[in-house]
């Protein structure tokens, strides 16, 4: 009987041991990370804007908070934005949207998340002539940079990459998933 309960208590703790390595040894593979859900990027960019952007002189263009998406599928972020178009070549103050598309980059100099490669989709003002619009839709991909470009979307804290940083690790490729970014951490150079 001793002999039964000594090979069930070294076999007991065998698997315990082994199932502690085989964690240990998955752990080591997942790559650390860090989530921002989409709820902390849209206070985040609210924070940036009422924006204007002038047009030629002719006119500008103030752009409100724009609704952040999550498309994971092309590891991305959608946005649309109202926008009002108004000045001295417009006899009134015309309201429209746009859709745009960006990625992600980390800055490391201040710990930011911003936009960039921007894609704009079209412009819309139902109140303008189509000529009007067609020639807004030919100055958009500008439009669309210059209103988003390098917008900061999150900021990690110090506290945030404490431990990371403690293990010599940084921020790395971003994606995007339907919880949030997910920033991974890699080893630093």
């Amino acid at each position: 009987m001793h002999h039964r309960r000594q090979f069930l208590s070294t076999t007991t703790r065998s698997l315990a041991l082994g199932s502690v390595a085989l964690f240990i040894g998955c752990g080591a593979l997942a790559q650390p990370s860090y989530t921002v859900p989409l709820a902390q990027l849209q206070e985040m960019v609210g924070t940036k804007f009422p924006r204007s952007v002038p047009v030629q002189g002719l006119f500008d263009l103030n752009l409100q908070a724009p609704q952040l998406r999550l498309l994971p599928a092309v590891n991305r972020l959608g946005a649309t934005m109202a926008v009002d178009a108004a000045g001295p070549a417009l006899r009134r103050s015309h309201g429209g949207s746009f859709d745009v598309e960006f990625a992600l980059r980390y800055e490391a100099s201040d710990r930011t998340l911003r936009a960039h490669q921007i894609k704009l989709g079209r412009l819309d003002f139902p109140t303008l002539k189509p000529a009007v619009t067609d020639l807004l839709n030919a100055y958009g991909p500008v439009l669309a940079e210059q209103s988003l470009r390098e917008v900061t979307l999150h900021q990690l804290r110090p506290q945030d990459t404490a431990v990371f940083d403690g293990l010599g690790l940084q921020p790395g490729p971003i994606t995007v998933t339907a919880q949030g970014l997910e920033v991974a951490f890699v080893r630093k150079p």
